[in-house]
């Protein structure tokens, strides 16, 4: 093996080869990917990340290569030296790059073997996703695994140069910095210098960021790594990477074509996707109003329509409960997608995932409704509610009467699952939204109190600011999310640049003056030196690759992902540490009970 490394040097790729290349001398190193035995001839697929080549051993030319071509196996690594052919008449494969050609190897060195590995690498779909993640150093070998990495890659360095071609300053903020909760639970590191006092990792820079801006930096911008622990799935890990920008003296109208031009530059470099800009926005209201969430997939129809003022007082006691604390929407099935009972009660079951009580449905027919609950309406204010849904014969009415925040969840998840189910959202669409003015607040009903709806530091629109004390759940916020295809890709808003405003909205969240010191005491005292207005917007790496790549999990555009159990299974993290490790800290581990 160090005989040939020092002898000879690769030459090219494994993906590089073309008939143009025919005749060269070559040197390929890469894994044995398929071995196949004609009696005489042997071929071996040789693969590195940039592709496959062919490799033609013929034992008969040297006792050396009878020798290799009886003992290498799958996923041994393997040195190759040859001359470029053209391939055989009908033995062309259209379906790799490398495809016309083959190496006739006049040398074929074992660098190292392999054990059998647990999975064929070409047939993922046959193994549990489990043992994929144990053995993701061979999961990686895989081909469409390595592009979405160099995927990745791309999207990085593109954002880099973007950002940097526009005057912004990469500016690293640290991993270990003070515990801020902001919804999501800190991952806490002890101190060994400092007994019984911890450092937290970032849930995101948000903090330092803005003491950028008031330290005068202008434009920030960062590729950063973020930690939350959180309950997982398919798109959340508990470790992420956002871009991370934040810019002083702006409105949001500054901001939004910054962005809209670094996705331009990617689906242009990476697909070669002209997007259109500028993006369509929404208000937070009408996003809510017409698609029942503040993520709202564009690419199709089925849009929600409110009937609360028409079933006020109806003899339905289920809507006319549900109008005297909370509404009575839906949404119209085109008749042309016919619906069974069985699958209405399916629909019914789905919908109480998401808190709904029930899902009333209706079928139109010539002479009316064609429902259980078709009796207690009558004639007109059928007509009413069709005419206000623009629903005609032969449309299925679909209803949920509840709380607004709960109706809401349950139609607009409704809504997404009968896309799917019904194959109404069209291949190749890319629907950029942008979703302004949320609700600064929510309040949460387990916590009897208001909390944020973005993260404490986000301004309110100038003309609600008056209804902080009136009136929290009314005020609206300069704060937008970034969503594509029915995901949010990202999240921002202009901060509060005042020290007053800030201990206001402080004081409205119940977080006292002693805990607001000491959580975020050096954030209020630098706004008193003299902050600049100021906004950004954080922006998930991880989401953006995924829908690049066409990949339905995070966990396929992230090297070494986490389960959904917040598990590295691969180095079997977390683990238990030693002893001396926990008394350096100062830590007594103390048996859960049960």
């Amino acid at each position: 093996m160090k005989q040939f490394l020092s002898e000879l040097k690769r030459t090219h790729s494994c993906g590089a080869l073309s008939l143009q290349d025919k005749g060269k001398s070559v040197v390929l190193f890469g894994w044995v990917s398929i071995r196949r035995d004609h009696g005489g001839l042997v071929f071996i697929d040789v693969r590195d990340r940039e592709g496959i080549t062919q490799i033609v051993l013929d034992p008969k030319k040297s006792l050396d290569l009878k020798k290799v071509a009886s003992e290498v196996r799958g996923e041994y690594v393997v040195a190759v030296e040859g001359v470029v052919s053209s391939r055989p008449d009908g033995m062309v494969n259209k379906k790799i790059p490398t495809g016309e050609i083959e190496v006739l190897a006049s040398r074929f060195e074992i660098l190292n073997r392999s054990e059998t590995p647990p999975f064929v690498i070409s047939k993922p779909q046959d193994v549990s996703e489990e043992t994929r993640l144990k053995y993701r150093y061979i999961d990686l070998r895989r081909p469409a695994l390595q592009k979405n990495i160099m995927v990745r890659h791309k999207v990085n360095h593109i954002i880099r140069n973007y950002f940097n071609a526009k005057g912004f300053l990469e500016i690293e903020t640290p991993i270990l910095t003070k515990s801020t909760p902001e919804g999501a639970r800190d991952y806490l590191v002890p101190s060994r210098i400092h007994p019984g006092k911890f450092f937290a990792l970032p849930q995101s820079p948000q903090i330092l960021k803005q003491i950028s801006m008031i330290a005068g930096f202008d434009k920030y911008y960062q590729v950063v790594r973020c930690f939350r622990d959180e309950d997982l799935r398919a798109d959340r890990q508990p470790e992420f990477t956002q871009i991370d920008v934040e810019m002083s003296f702006i409105v949001p109208d500054d901001l939004f074509p910054i962005i809209e031009g670094m996705f331009v530059d990617i689906y242009k470099e990476i697909l070669g996707i002209n997007l259109k800009t500028p993006f369509p926005r929404l208000e937070h209201g009408e996003s809510m109003r017409r698609f029942g969430n503040d993520k709202p997939d564009t690419r199709f129809g089925l849009e929600l329509s409110e009937i609360t003022d028409l079933v006020k007082g109806c003899e339905f006691k289920v809507f006319a409960d549900a109008t005297k604390a909370g509404i009575v929407r839906g949404l119209v099935v085109p008749g042309k997608y016919s619906l069974s009972r069985k699958e209405l009660d399916d629909l019914a079951v789905f919908v109480k995932t998401y808190g709904a009580k029930g899902l009333a449905w209706v079928k139109i027919a010539p002479d009316g409704w064609q429902s259980p609950i078709a009796k207690f309406f009558d004639l007109k204010l059928q007509n009413k509610i069709n005419e206000r849904m623009r629903a005609g014969e032969s449309d299925t009415l679909l209803f949920v009467a509840d709380r607004f925040d709960i109706a809401n969840d349950a139609l607009g998840n409704l809504r997404n699952h009968l896309a799917r189910k019904l194959n109404l959202i069209p291949d190749n669409l890319w629907n950029f939204v942008w979703v302004t003015h949320f609700p600064l607040f929510h309040y949460d009903y387990n916590e009897q109190r208001y909390v944020p709806a973005h993260h404490p530091f986000s301004s309110p629109l100038p003309e609600d600011r008056d209804k902080l004390k009136k009136d929290p759940g009314a005020v609206r916020g300069l704060t937008y999310d970034l969503a594509l295809n029915g995901s949010e890709l990202g999240s921002g808003s202009i901060r509060i640049h005042d020290q007053e405003l800030q201990s206001e909205v402080f004081s409205l969240l119940k977080i006292s003056k002693d805990e607001a010191k000491n959580k975020f005491g050096f954030l209020l005292e630098a706004l008193s030196y003299g902050a600049p207005p100021h906004g950004g917007i954080a922006l998930g790496i991880d989401r953006i690759c995924m829908f690049l790549c066409g990949a339905t999990s995070i966990r396929d555009v992230i090297a070494f992902p986490k389960t959904q159990k917040a598990v590295d299974l691969m180095s079997d993290a977390p683990s238990e540490v030693s002893q001396d490790q926990l008394s350096d800290l100062r830590i007594r581990i103390i048996p859960v009970k049960g």
